[in-house]
Parts: C-alpha cells; structure tokens; sequence
C-alpha cells in the first residue's frame, strides 16, 4: 500500500481540477479455490491480484480509472485522463492543501487462523471430510462435488477530505453439491455456508454436515412429484429463503436505482411497504459475518440500516454518488469486487427481523399451498419489482400439513405484493450465505429471514391438472 505522502501527491494532482472530491481505492487481494470430486481433489488454484482505482466527482458526475500497478508510470496518465476528462482551468488560489490523516479503529471482525499460513493438507481434509459424510449417507449418492474458497482482501482508501482508512477481509466457503441417483432418475442438492472468518470457521461449522445436508436434499428431489401450479398460500423457510427479500425488495431499496426514480421504492420513505409483522435490516456490522466489513469501499464505517420497522419504510442504502443525487449522507452502503469497479451502493448481510408466530402455527388454516423449504436462483426488475425464483426443495401443503415433495415448482410474483401479503413471521431467524452481481461486480452478502408465511403468489409448477 502507498504511503501517506505519495497519497497525498496523487490527491493533490486529482484536486489540481475542476473536480471537487478525489478518492483512490488500493487493494491487494489473495484467493485461493480447492476444487474436488468424489474425494479426490482435483486442483488447487491461487493468485494474487493488486491494484488501484482513482475517482473523481464533479457535482454528480463521477471519472473513474483503475491500473493495475501503483507506480508513477501507471498512476501519473491516469490521474492525467481524469483531470482532462474533468477539466483542468481550476484557479491556483483555490488548489485546497491535502493532508492526510489516518483513521484508527477496532476492528470487529478478527481471525485466528489465516489460512495462508495454514497446511495445505490441512486446508484439503475439509473438502475429503464432506465427500465422505455425503457418500455415508446413503448408497444413492453417485456423486459429489466440494470447493473451499479462502479469500484475504487488504484495502486502503484516501480520499480529497483527508480521511485515510484500511481494512482486511478475510472470508472462507466450504460449497457441497451432492447427486443422487434412482431408476435412471438423478436429482442433486447443495449446502454452501461461509463465514468472515479464517479456517477456525471449521471448528464449529464442520464440514460433514456440508455433506449430510447436500446429500439429504438430493434424496428427498429423488422422491419428489411434480408441482401443481396457480395461486396458494406459500410457506418461506428461513435462512436461504431470504433470497426474494434480497432480490426482489432489497435492491429496490440500494439508492443507486431509488437516485434516478427506477425503483419501486422511490419516494416512498415513511410510507407503508410492508405489512405490519414486517421489519428487516442491512447489517455490515455484524462479527465475522459473510457479507461484513469494517468500512465500505468508500471508507466509511459499516452501519445497522433499519429498512423496514413495522411494514414502514425507514432508510434506503445509500452510497457516497447517490447520496449527492438524493441529498443524503452515505449509510456506508458502497461495495464493489475489486478496485477494477466503480463503487454503488449495495446491501451486505440483509434480512427480515424475527417475529412472534411458532412454526407450526405457519401452516393452520391452509387448504392447499406450497412450503418452499429451500430456495434457489431467479430474476427481479427492480423498476417494477416483478420476479421469478426457483424452488430447490418443496413440499406440498395440504390441510394444514406437508403432505409430499415437489419439484418443478417456481414462485412468481411482485416484490411490493409480497411484502404486503406477509401474514406471519416466525421466530427461527437464520441467514444464509450467497454472491450477489451488480454495477459493481460480484460481492458476498447474506441473505435471511425467519420461516415466513405469504398469504398468496403464484406458483408455476409442472404437474398437469
């Protein structure tokens, strides 16, 4: 990482134009993947990638340039771009002084052991350890995939205020896909929990259950009938489940589509979204969660935002550029892959708060619905909220009771109706791990919620009825 002098000369060339904010974004981040099929591993792949963004504001114009090297040679023609594309006449008097100064602070989110100093032996087991917990749990498990993902992201931020900042992410996933296979019928399953953590992660989340869990679900789809389809009550089981909280409200709620009105969500704040059981949050702060930091990629410090309280909306996620287009403060809510991207806001671990209703008590009164046990991906268009995810594991409701499983089954529907259409909120909150793609790259967050009940979505389904 540069130095604060050699920071404090590349910001004063920056501000040396009609810019009126400068901010240089350092990384160096080191990743390794473990790869492995039926026990055996296949390859192990590592690298090392560094480099440097610089960005500019012009009122709410943004000029970004990256390199990948932190030298005169890279860093002078970039900060040369920037200031041409800019504009260069600012006046000699009003060239501000850069100075400057570096912030401290706990950090929240300790490791104790840093797997590039672990055995790779060691780092190897875990994968071997969840094949064969997986191929022990039944004879029909045919096949089964693992990867170990170690992930260790050194950061630096200045910027033209004087703020000087750092951070270090260090994040590990163990990710299991078991296949199960019956009369020329083959289903799969997975489980991929992670954590922002060193490998003291598999003391206690160890792998055989990756394993057990990717293997039960392949074998209950081995069983599972076709879906009907049409409208039904549908049960929303938590953790994973809140991926269409995510999706379909969630990046409704990022300040980067709600800035230009091409949200739902737009204009809304205080205003009723939700049902009344309804309250969820975007929470960077949790310790060693998967989708926490200490400070967003703009230098600020990770913050609680309360988003819904009770069906109201009360905050958006705001980043530094949008902000200057709402006239807001930042809710350090600006996130990218890597200093190739251009920061926007982003969410990091968001979910539904945990509400009053047991677990049982989901399913009274429903005829005829779905459980939707585990979900899998889909599509939103956060301009009209309109969505369509998959159902990896269901189960059919009938009179109150889950009856057989499903598969086929996809929920369809609109992020506003859903929200309003929640009619219980468990207490079993959990949250689940997951990558989310955007403007700004691929990025860990997590996703959560309790088991939630929606009073009605259509289902699509491939049962004929």
């Amino acid at each position: 990482m540069l130095e604060k002098e050699q920071l404090e000369k590349y910001l004063s060339l920056c501000m040396d134009s009609q810019a009126d904010f400068a901010e240089i974004f350092e990384e160096r981040t080191a990743q390794e993947l473990i790869r492995s099929l039926n026990g055996k591993v296949e390859s192990i792949n590592s690298n090392v990638k560094s480099g440097i963004g610089i960005r500019l504001y012009k009122g709410v114009q943004s000029f970004y340039a990256y390199a990948n090297d932190d030298d005169d040679e890279s860093v002078l023609p970039l900060i040369e771009d920037l200031r041409s594309a800019v504009g260069k006449d600012r006046e000699a008097s009003d060239k501000p002084e850069i100075k400057l100064t570096r912030v401290e602070y706990e950090n929240r989110h300790p490791v104790k052991i840093d797997f590039e100093t672990a055995p790779l032996a060691d780092r190897a087991e875990l994968i071997v350890r969840a094949d064969a917990a997986a191929k022990a749990a039944d004879p029909r498990i045919v096949k089964f995939t693992c990867n170990l993902l170690n992930v260790k992201q050194n950061v630096q931020i200045s910027n033209s205020e004087g703020r000087l900042i750092g951070d270090t992410r260090v994040r590990t996933r163990i990710m299991g896909s078991a296949f199960a296979e019956e009369n020329g019928n083959m289903q799969s399953g997975s489980h991929s929990p992670g954590a922002g953590m060193g490998l003291e992660f598999y003391e206690t989340t160890t792998p055989e259950p990756v394993g057990q869990e990717a293997a039960r679900e392949a074998l209950v789809n081995l069983k599972a009938k076709d879906c009907p389809s049409g409208k039904m009550p549908v049960i929303i089981d938590n953790a994973f489940g809140g991926v269409i909280f995510h999706e379909a409200c969630g990046h409704a709620l990022e300040a980067s589509g709600v800035s230009r009105n091409q949200s739902v969500f737009a204009g809304k704040l205080g205003k009723q979204i939700a049902a009344p059981c309804v309250s969820a949050v975007d929470d960077g702060t949790i310790p060693n969660a998967w989708g926490s930091q200490n400070i967003d990629d703009e230098g600020n410090f990770q913050q609680r935002r309360q988003l819904i309280k009770d069906g109201v909306l009360t905050s958006y996620m705001v980043d530094r550029l949008n902000g200057r287009r709402m006239g807001a403060e930042s809710t350090g809510s600006g996130r990218r892959q890597s200093y190739e991207y251009e920061p926007t806001s982003r969410m990091s671990n968001t979910f539904i708060l945990q509400g009053d209703s047991e677990f049982e008590e989901l399913f009274e009164g429903i005829e005829r619905g779905l459980y939707a046990k585990k979900m899998g991906g889909g599509s939103v268009n956060p301009q009209t909220g309109e969505f369509n995810f998959s159902v990896n594991e269901g189960y059919l409701i009938e009179n109150g009771k889950i009856s057989y499983p499903v598969k086929g089954a996809a929920l369809i529907g609109n992020g506003r109706d859903i929200l309003l259409n929640i009619d219980k909120v468990c207490s079993n909150l959990k949250r689940g791990q997951g990558m989310c793609g955007a403007a700004s790259g691929s990025i860990p967050t997590d996703v959560g919620q309790p088991a939630i009940r929606v009073s009605s979505i259509t289902v699509g389904g491939t049962a004929n009825e």
